[in-house]
């Protein structure tokens, strides 16, 4: 018969960041732990409050399955002797594994005969192999940081304060450290008030329940977020849809009622970015905008208990955010006495990196490399784009920003802007920084395009210069954060940048410091770095990895037209002509692969159809190259394709590897040119 499993493991509270992460761990590692251990069930449940961790097992049957081990011994030529008799090596794999010598079995394996010794393990009962188990999933949890508590050797995220553990009405017994299972729980902290002793795992859910404690964290978030949206609706306005702030607030209580709160709208004249960053971090409070999208002189905050003495409440977390509000009007006024280029001389004194100078040694290479990159791509204008990397880093030593590091970008535009500083400077400020994370938006404007170029070129050959790489499991300096970024603006802004140019250019700016790796390595190995993101980007898009790596086995630094390339050799693929094309291909290729070069002597080709072989590559090899020149690769596939019956004729009249060596490097340099023609667009040895 099956019964219900519950495992509650009781802490002080638990960091909300590591909760999601723990609950999927506890749900994983107990699913591999009963499938390893032939315990059968229906389902797995994990539920996580900030104050417990808490398994249910749906219809855990009573006993193991029968397990049936086999275990392949010697062959049989060594279990027995010349007369047929057991051998050393027999008696003593038998003996090995517990059983008699004439139980074992004799089987075929890759038309060998071995002896096999075939074991029946009877299923022990549910409550006998529980408490091990159980155990092993307790100490199998790992977090972010574990501690110890007292003088125990147990890790965990914060010390357990109580375990229950029971299967169907059965209290199963657990012991760690100090602890020991118990048939009772605990309730909200406040709101409950004591030990609630429970039966089994109906009676555990109503337990809760009734001692304010909501265990579902799906349908507390939800909760959490319709009471959010009540609250706002009510004061006439709509809260900031923040997934991850609601998500640490749904960690962060187990009985959640929200509340509206207010402030004074003179705190409005501060920028709207310094009020929501000190709501949401200093407070995890909501934002709320009204139907314009203008924020509101109010917040929607959660408390962790009932509507008891609400207003206490309300008023004391109003009191705390006005005293973090009049911080921050104070940082505001402050930082607006002095313009921003006032602050930027204060660069060099900020370390950058040990090795690669201060922050001002940094605009000072940002200004030299979004000019070139300008220049080249007739973008913006010299004098915006110098006084934009002038002053990008200048909002640093601001006080909003040392109070507020994650406004930095942003603080810099309103400081430009409150400077009378020219409107696209001001916006390219905020914009180099751009895009931050995954999904983030791409800078809009050709200041801003450029100089976030700029800066994360500058990132990337910096460290590489310095031997500074992401290794497989870190990257400190979020170095393919940026290399995504580039890729993605090239791509998006369909700039055709020659990359390894821009890449020597902002080399150069270091040789003040003297590189560690010389400028040919370091251009090399961040190019090749940039080109794998820009292989995951093309993936993403749906193109085939066989065609994606045909095209970067090519040697080119423009993006875009590496994009352009694989998506036309995507969509040929599918043409009538792509047979063709790739039989002249294949046929040209694997003759000519070992042939090192294209040039021959015409008085070698004698025959008809080895001139016309010829007289058709000359023709369609100019006009490929016109195409390729104009990115037109689609007809330039179509002209190779159509070598198809000049080549079928010349193998059909003619023998290539003849002992007559002219007349061989004649025909092997003929096919060598055909298949480097056809490597001008990408390598298609690669395309399946």
């Amino acid at each position: 018969m099956a019964k219900d499993l519950l495992l509650e493991i009781g802490v002080e509270e638990i960091p909300s960041a590591y909760m999601p992460g723990a609950i999927a761990d506890l749900k994983a590692l107990a699913g591999l732990k009963f499938d390893h251990a032939r315990l059968d069930y229906k389902e797995i449940s994990v539920y996580g409050t900030p104050r417990r961790l808490v398994l249910v097992v749906s219809g855990l049957n009573e006993e193991q399955q029968d397990a049936l081990n086999e275990n392949r011994g010697p062959k049989k030529s060594l279990a027995f002797d010349v007369e047929g008799n057991p051998s050393k090596a027999g008696l003593g794999f038998a003996r090995g594994q517990g059983v008699d010598f004439k139980d074992l079995e004799i089987r075929k394996v890759a038309g060998i005969e071995y002896i096999f010794a075939i074991k029946k393990e009877k299923g022990t009962s549910s409550d006998i192999v529980l408490p091990e188990l159980l155990l092993s999933i307790i100490n199998s949890l790992v977090f972010p940081k574990s501690m110890r508590w007292a003088y125990y050797n147990t890790r965990f995220a914060r010390p357990i304060r109580w375990l229950v553990a029971i299967y169907g009405d059965k209290k199963i017994d657990l012991h760690i450290e100090n602890i020991k299972s118990v048939n009772y729980t605990y309730g909200h902290r406040f709101l409950s008030l004591g030990p609630v002793g429970i039966l089994d795992v109906e009676s555990y859910l109503k337990a809760l329940a009734n001692n304010f404690v909501i265990l579902d964290q799906q349908v507390r978030k939800e909760l959490i977020w319709k009471q959010i949206v009540q609250a706002a609706a009510e004061a006439g306005g709509k809260p900031m849809e923040n997934e991850k702030l609601l998500e640490e607030i749904t960690y962060l209580v187990e009985y959640p009622t929200a509340f509206y709160g207010q402030f004074s709208p003179s705190y409005l004249d501060v920028p709207p970015e310094v009020l929501t960053t000190s709501m949401i971090e200093h407070q995890r409070y909501f934002p709320v905008f009204d139907a314009d999208g203008r924020l509101m002189a109010g917040f929607v905050g959660v408390r962790n208990g009932t509507d008891f003495s609400l207003d206490t409440v309300r008023a004391g977390n109003e009191r705390v955010l006005k005293a973090r509000l009049e911080d921050a009007l104070f940082f505001w006024n402050e930082d607006t006495k002095k313009s921003l280029s006032d602050m930027a001389p204060g660069l060099k004194d900020v370390l950058f990196h040990e090795q690669l100078g201060s922050i001002m040694d940094k605009v000072e290479r940002l200004q030299k490399l979004a000019v070139y990159i300008g220049d080249q791509n007739n973008l913006s204008n010299e004098v915006q784009l110098q006084r934009a990397a002038y002053l990008c880093k200048a909002d640093l030593l601001s006080n909003m920003v040392y109070e507020f590091p994650e406004l930095q970008g942003i603080m810099g535009r309103y400081y430009a802007q409150k400077s009378g500083e020219d409107s696209e400077v001001s916006e390219a400020i905020w914009e180099h920084y751009l895009p931050r994370f995954a999904g983030d938006r791409l800078p809009s404007t050709p200041c801003g395009t450029v100089l976030s170029l700029a800066e994360k070129l500058d990132n990337l050959v910096g460290c590489f210069c310095i031997g500074i790489k992401p290794t497989g499991s870190q990257d400190p300096y979020a170095l393919r954060r940026q290399a995504i970024g580039i890729v993605n603006i090239i791509l998006e802004s369909a700039l055709r940048i020659d990359l390894e140019a821009a890449l020597a250019s902002a080399y150069d700016g270091f040789k003040a410091i003297k590189p560690d790796i010389s400028k040919d390595q370091t251009i090399t190995e961040v190019l090749d770095f940039i080109r794998q993101r820009m292989r995951a980007v093309l993936l993403e898009q749906g193109i085939g990895y066989d065609v994606v790596d045909a095209v970067l086995a090519m040697p080119n630094s423009d993006l875009n037209d590496i994009k352009t390339r694989a998506r036309s050799v995507q969509q040929f693929k599918q043409a009538e002509e792509f047979s063709d094309f790739m039989v002249v291909f294949n046929r040209s290729y694997n003759l000519s692969k070992k042939w090192d070069k294209e040039e021959f002597d015409l008085n070698f080709l004698i025959e008809d159809s080895e001139k016309k072989l010829y007289n058709d590559l000359v023709r369609v090899r100019e006009s490929v190259k016109k195409n390729c020149r104009e990115q037109d690769y689609a007809t330039a596939m179509r002209e190779l394709a159509s070598l198809r019956i000049s080549l079928d004729s010349f193998f059909a009249a003619v023998m290539v590897m003849v002992d007559e060596e002219g007349i061989k490097a004649a025909r092997l340099g003929l096919l060598k040119a055909i298949a480097n023609l056809y490597q001008s667009i990408s390598d298609f040895s690669k395309i399946v």
